[in-house]
């Protein structure tokens, strides 16, 4: 598997680092594809889906009769926008009708939807999907109209388990229980772990849905500075767990939303110690983690994680079939308290998709279609990266990310984004307010576009239109 599937990612890496390094620059020409297989050895097939590779970066192009050249995209400096710097003070401004708004008319065919964050079902399996759902009725008891244990669904959590050692697991199937997704996995996490008063330690910004399940809850947020490429601010987190007031952490390490951001290998680590030393669960949702865009797939914090304090809650909800509400929960030490605590608010799981799901892993269905999606979200990206900083305002800053659904953007501070919002919505393009990512007032003047639609003249159309407004 190594081989033949990465060996051409690893070339187009390299091939990127020479051009941001300034080995190769604007206008150079790239060896040809008969030139690199003499050299190196490698096939022209590996060369090929290289080269292409780096081309859906746009760091390079292709002419006609004449091969492939350093683009000037590639040369394009790209700001990213300022890291976060919330009040440390538990904050709560209202942000449901505003949310009710963005998500309102979310199946509407009419309405451009930047906002939503999970692939459009012209990137899923689908076929294969319901072949799945036939065969699930037929080899599961009772056609799949019973329960499953509590524990979960035994087929998918040997799968998963067998799936961990992607980002340096070691799990097994009794190591996991399974969900009806990952939100649902979050949820009992925190029900299980916290009282109403608690304090919660979160990114900022993060995913609205975190922030209003914890407010449901009764608990209190603290919101950590936050950087948009590394993650959470170390020191603000040593500072924040010494005070001895926090209950859990919950955070994002790979990808996070709406930021985009992935923790460093040893941002990682550190975090696990810093857990273990002050003793507080780290509820960790890695539901991006398999939509990276290099090479491997990066670690997370459950992966350094031997005491058992590490919660870590991930999907197929962003990768595979947002419907099938087939998500689970390596709970660490707390494994007993999640159990009881999901057989008093759910018991048992959703049977037919989580067996579905469970097929579906094996014999590497599921690594042949996230390498499919991968690279066209990677492509989607640079795609929406350029044609950002082609038709917005001068000084708009722009998120890189590395792997996920997002991009996260900064725009001159007289622009309200919810405001822009309802004129973008006039238009029929739905994007995401930046306000709705906090509980503090700040990033009213951001937003996040989801690059999980896909690429097409009129989509390219609809993100000039929303750079023609911003101009006004």
């Amino acid at each position: 598997m190594k081989n033949s599937t990465y060996l051409y990612l690893q070339f187009a890496d390299r091939i990127e680092k020479q051009i941001k390094s300034g080995v190769l620059n604007v206008g150079d020409k790239l060896p040809s594809i008969r030139e690199v297989c003499a050299e190196t050895g490698y096939s022209m097939s590996t060369v090929s889906k290289a080269y292409y590779e780096v081309e859906s970066r746009s760091l390079i192009e292709s002419r006609p009769q004449s091969g492939y050249y350093v683009s000037n995209t590639s040369a394009r400096i790209i700001t990213e926008p300022s890291p976060s710097s919330p009040d440390l003070k538990c904050l709560n401004i209202d942000r449901e009708d505003l949310i009710d708004q963005v998500y309102g008319n979310m199946t509407d065919k009419n309405i451009t939807m930047l906002s939503l964050g999970f692939p459009s079902n012209e990137l899923l399996p689908i076929a294969k999907l319901n072949k799945g759902i036939i065969q699930a009725t037929r080899q599961l008891p009772n056609s799949g109209t019973s329960y499953e244990q509590v524990q979960g669904n035994l087929n998918l959590r040997k799968e998963i388990a067998r799936w961990s050692f992607t980002w340096g697991g070691s799990l097994t199937e009794n190591d996991i229980i399974t969900m009806p997704g990952c939100t649902s996995a979050i949820s009992h996490c925190l029900m299980t772990l916290t009282q109403p008063g608690d304090t919660i330690i979160t990114e900022s910004p993060a995913y609205f849905g975190i922030l209003q399940l914890a407010k449901s809850l009764g608990l209190y947020i603290m919101e950590l500075p936050t950087n948009i490429t590394t993650g959470i601010e170390l020191e603000a987190l040593k500072k924040a767990l010494a005070t001895k007031k926090i209950k859990l952490c919950l955070l994002m390490s790979n990808f996070s939303n709406p930021s985009g951001s992935m923790m460093p290998v040893e941002h990682k680590k550190e975090v696990v110690k810093l857990m273990e030393f002050y003793d507080v669960p780290l509820i960790e949702d890695d539901i991006h983690g398999d939509l990276y865009f290099g090479s491997s797939r990066p670690t997370n914090c459950k992966t350094y994680d031997e005491s058992g304090i590490i919660l870590c809650c991930s999907s197929v909800s962003k990768t595979l079939a947002p419907g099938y509400r087939v998500g689970w929960v390596s709970p660490g030490k707390f494994k007993k308290q999640i159990l009881r605590n999901k057989i008093y608010h759910t018991l048992s799981s959703p049977t037919i998709t989580h067996e579905v799901v469970g097929d579906f892993l094996k014999n590497g269905r599921y690594e042949n279609h996230l390498r499919k999606i991968r690279q066209i979200l990677n492509h989607n990206c640079n795609n929406y990266i350029n044609t950002v900083l082609e038709s917005f305002p001068t000084g708009t800053k722009v998120s890189q990310p590395q792997g996920g659904f997002f991009l996260w953007i900064e725009l001159d501070k007289n622009v309200d984004t919810a405001a822009f919002y309802h004129l973008a919505m006039k238009h029929n393009i739905s994007i995401a307010p930046g306000r709705i990512f906090s509980f503090q007032d700040q990033f009213s003047n951001c937003m996040r576009l989801s690059f999980g639609l896909p690429w097409t003249n009129e989509l390219r159309e609809s993100i000039k239109t929303l750079g023609r407004l911003l101009h006004y």
